[in-house]
């Protein structure tokens, strides 16, 4: 029985819920606990690594982008307490969201010689314009990511990301417990396990990477003793597909508090 979803989204970055809305989702879900891991920003309004809102516990988190020799990876952070670098590196990297948001947008509208309903702003991310793109032409979300706006497609625009050296110091010094996210869904899913042995714990339960043999990601839990973690990786209000139960939860939450 899934009672932690520690993957969660909100509007700060690409989900739909916003913060005051993540409880009510959690309780229609059954779910005591969750951790909102918005891309590449912490929220200002939880005041804690930890707290409780509307009987709900809240772990800060954040999920993180980095970079290594072969593919970019995304880290969890769980149990934030924010550091001056920490903000700093986030800060940058919405100031890149905004510029590689507006290079996209502007290249999207020439091809379709159409406005997108969207602008330029911080926690902007491509599954914002790919909605706006589905508004005003024939394709559809997954059709825009497809021709337009995916990796190696005529709009795309890469990030500028840390190195997951960086990264992960970062993270190291502001959080409780540093992760990697869904193992499975990397083109080299044995590189990038290969990096746990610099973490604290790997996502091993999450919605779409089951149809992947997960033994490897059982076998590096094991290698490099870490704490399992899991989430629905939410964007919208579906909220518990995935997760811990009961023990595992209180592993994760001794270690965050």
């Amino acid at each position: 029985m899934v009672v932690a979803d520690l993957h969660v989204h909100t509007t700060r970055s690409d989900g739909s819920l916003e913060l005051a809305d993540v409880p009510a989702a959690a309780r229609t879900a059954g779910v005591e606990a969750v951790a909102i891991t918005d891309h590449d920003r912490i929220n200002p309004h939880l005041d804690g690594p930890l707290t409780t809102r509307d009987g709900v516990e809240v772990v800060h988190g954040i999920e993180l982008r980095v970079e290594t020799d072969t593919q970019r990876l995304d880290l969890l952070g769980y149990g934030v307490d924010p550091t001056e670098e920490l903000v700093a590196e986030c800060e940058r990297i919405q100031r890149d969201r905004r510029e590689r948001g507006r290079r996209i947008i502007e290249c999207v509208e020439e091809r379709l010689d159409a406005s997108l309903p969207v602008e330029p702003r911080e926690g902007l991310g491509r599954p914002h314009i790919a909605r706006a793109i589905a508004e005003v032409s024939d394709y559809s979300y997954e059709g825009a990511f497809e021709h337009l706006i995916g990796a190696d497609c005529p709009c795309y625009v890469a990030r500028d990301v840390p190195s997951f050296e960086r990264g992960r110091a970062l993270l190291a010094d502001a959080c409780g417990l540093v992760g990697l996210a869904h193992p499975c869904r990397y083109d080299d899913t044995e590189a990038a396990l290969a990096r746990c042995a610099q973490l604290d714990a790997v996502e091993l339960c999450y919605p779409y990477g089951f149809a992947a043999d997960t033994d490897p990601v059982a076998d590096a839990v094991e290698a490099h003793d870490l704490l399992p973690t899991g989430g629905s990786d939410a964007h919208d209000d579906r909220l518990g597909r995935a997760g811990l139960d009961a023990a595992g939860w209180h592993r994760v939450r001794d270690a965050v508090v």
